[in-house]
């Protein structure tokens, strides 16, 4: 009887007639392909990771902005007004005592502080809050600890441009002494709106002052001043604002009451505006240049004191518009950037808005009647 043969599983035998008991590697063709696979692979998912890690910064920063819209609802309960721009020493001619530091260009000047700081005991700020000297200015060194605080919730995660304190400058962007002093100051990269015209600079000194009536016809007329930026303002901030809900006249959830500014573009704090101190650009574009104290905390959409673009319309600066000037909102969510309206309610504004709808939902008492269609 036959027996079949038994079956060798020691592995095929070699040329010398020794068997091997190590198993076959890779060849270099295959380990080439398998890296090409997972490198395809990779590029395949990284778009879908990164689109998701922006989809919580996004969040995020909204939620930041809910928190900052509630806070101001809480605080016009409390007050009966909304915080002001930034408070200032009043002068209808340039006078003050020295004490307040009052810059002879723009008028501004001490105590200084701004929005930011007038939210803090609203939104959870009590700490930094009740460590601030309020009744001395911001650059008082009382409140040098305070004022280069970190608060989250004036943080977007999508800035590139840096989220620590920084160093306020003068005009020629050199560090500004006051007293002898730099002053650090923590940063924000939300702003407050202005509304459609600006009143800082030498607006804020002037006696009177160019404003547009009609954004739709480039209608203009002169306007008396004299130190008050409330004559010129048709946002809802401004120096020395005391904005009630009855002045929002296009109503609440029309109007634009604050939104993102990226640090990339430049620096903005929570803290309020020191007397001398310019906003500088982080980088250059044709329009884009230092701009005076109020730009720390406040941003205007234009169109500003009759000033005309090359086709002879009133210059409109939307989120993101390519003026990149420091005195715009900037935003570095792809596609756009979030506001605050009236409300309280937080909106993603594209960058692609129309141009009179964004001076529309920017202007608090102008009587415009917005097509939301075209939004």
């Amino acid at each position: 009887m036959n027996t079949p043969p038994t079956e060798d599983r020691r592995g095929p035998e070699s040329p010398a007639g020794c068997r091997s008991n190590h198993p076959r590697g890779f060849t270099l063709i295959e380990l080439l392909v398998a890296i090409s696979i997972i490198g395809v692979m990779v590029s395949l998912l990284l778009p879908a990771v990164q689109a998701s890690r922006e989809a919580a910064r996004r969040m995020s920063c909204s939620n930041n902005l809910r928190q900052v819209g509630l806070a101001t609802q809480n605080y016009h309960s409390a007050f009966r007004q909304f915080p002001p721009g930034y408070v200032s020493h009043p002068t209808t001619n340039g006078s003050a005592p020295t004490v307040v530091h009052m810059d002879p260009l723009t008028w501004d000047a001490g105590p200084g502080w701004g929005w930011g700081s007038a939210l803090l005991p609203f939104a959870e700020g009590n700490s930094v809050f009740e460590s601030l000297r309020m009744e001395q200015p911001v650059w008082s060194p009382d409140n040098a600890d305070a004022i280069s605080s970190t608060i989250p919730m004036f943080l977007c995660p999508s800035t590139t441009g840096g989220d620590e304190p920084f160093v306020v400058l003068n005009e020629s962007g050199d560090p500004l002494m006051v007293h002898g002093r730099e002053i650090t100051l923590g940063r924000s990269h939300y702003v407050a709106s202005h509304g459609q015209e600006s009143c800082w600079g030498e607006c804020g000194s002037a006696a009177t002052g160019e404003v547009f009536t009609n954004i739709y016809t480039g209608q203009t007329k002169i306007v008396a001043i004299n130190g008050d930026a409330g004559q010129v303002a048709d946002g809802p901030f401004f120096r020395n604002s005391k904005t009630k809900f009855r002045d929002v006249l296009d109503g609440l959830s029309s109007t634009i009451f604050f939104g993102e500014h990226s640090s990339a573009l430049s620096e903005k704090t929570w803290v309020g505006v020191v007397p001398g101190a310019f906003t500088h650009p982080q980088f250059s574009s044709p329009e884009n240049g230092p701009d005076a104290a109020a730009t720390l905390t406040l941003v205007h959409a234009g169109p500003s004191g009759g000033e005309l673009d090359i086709t002879g319309n009133p210059i409109i600066h939307p989120i993101n518009f390519p003026t990149y000037h420091v005195g715009q909102m900037y935003s570095q969510h792809p596609g756009g950037g979030y506001v605050v309206m009236g409300d309280g309610s937080v909106q993603f504004i594209t960058n692609f808005i129309d141009l009179l709808i964004w001076a529309e939902l920017s202007s608090m008492r102008e009587n415009e009647v917005i097509d939301w269609d075209r939004l």
